[in-house]
């Protein structure tokens, strides 16, 4: 027979087990909730580490492409610090051709080179400068400007100055006749950060290519000279003929930068960024772009 004193030495039993369990259970849930704080701090402390890679190279980049003086071609660069190694691959927006400024012609040319049909290019470079160019009363207001006559040849050039017809090259897959294999095709030989004229000396050769009156011969001569350093930008623009007036060498480059990091564990991340050079400012140069990509683990 159970006495009174038996009852209470079950139910101190019972409430024992129970504390026991229960500080179990939070022990196991505070290991839990350590370990996933853990790796919170670690993924953050990659994303500052690789974070803090992808800047030294883009400040290495910066700059040794101050010291080029206009002739930044495609050249890698490579850091290695305590936690881990960075690159730098360097190309000149300026040697690439416009979309928003170029003339009809050059964008005609380039059409042509890419495989475009001569006829079907030529209509499609009138269909990007259409749709590049602005209302007047996008400019001047719905009244337009006063002298129409008189204003029509600064309307394009202010407008693309406040609200640029163009962000981004891909944005040619909305001028009707452009088929995605063409914008794909012209991508990377074209920019929305030049000037109505391309640097000769950081221009590939399809760009060259797509200038009037450069034809093959020409175009190789050029390239042959460009090879030789210092490059004489006079010498150059005067093997290009009447081309020349499709050329200038940029006095502030824009540059294009893409950039590479991975740490000592194997985490790799990439960006890129579009930076224009300021000699003359406090700032070396200020960033226009910059698109990460996700963080990666090494496989």
């Amino acid at each position: 027979m159970m006495t009174r004193s038996d009852s209470r030495r079950g139910i101190i039993l019972v409430t024992v087990l129970w504390m026991v369990a229960l500080l179990s259970a939070l022990a196991m849930a505070a290991a839990i909730t350590f370990r996933g704080f853990a790796g919170i701090v670690a993924l953050d402390r990659d994303r500052v580490q690789v974070e803090a890679l992808l800047t030294a190279a883009l400040e290495a980049a910066a700059s040794r492409a101050a010291m080029w003086q206009g002739t930044p071609v495609d050249y890698p660069i490579t850091i290695s610090l305590s936690t881990g190694s960075a690159s730098a691959q360097i190309s000149d927006e300026g040697g690439r051709i416009d979309i928003a400024k170029a003339p009809v012609e050059v964008i005609a040319g380039l059409l042509r080179v890419i495989g475009v049909p001569a006829q079907e290019a030529d209509a499609l470079a009138q269909n990007i400068a259409e749709w590049r160019k602005p209302p007047a009363s996008d400019v001047y207001g719905p009244t337009g400007p006063p002298d129409a006559a008189a204003a029509s040849s600064n309307v394009s050039a202010i407008e693309i100055e406040l609200n640029p017809p163009f962000t981004d090259v891909r944005q040619l897959a909305r001028v009707p006749g452009m088929a995605a294999e063409w914008v794909a095709a012209v991508a990377p030989l074209t920019t929305v950060y030049g000037s109505e004229t391309i640097n000769p000396l950081t221009a590939p050769a399809e760009v060259l290519a797509a200038l009037p009156g450069v034809d093959a011969n020409r175009a190789r001569a050029f390239l042959d000279q460009r090879h030789e350093l210092p490059p004489n930008a006079a010498q150059l623009a005067a093997l290009l003929g009447t081309a020349q007036r499709y050329v200038a060498v940029g006095t502030r480059p824009v540059l294009s930068v893409r950039l590479t990091a991975q740490l000592v564990n194997g985490v790799t991340q990439a960006a890129r960024a579009v930076i224009v050079l300021m000699p003359n400012d406090a700032l070396p140069y200020r960033i226009l772009v910059w698109n990460p990509l996700p963080l990666q683990a090494a496989e």
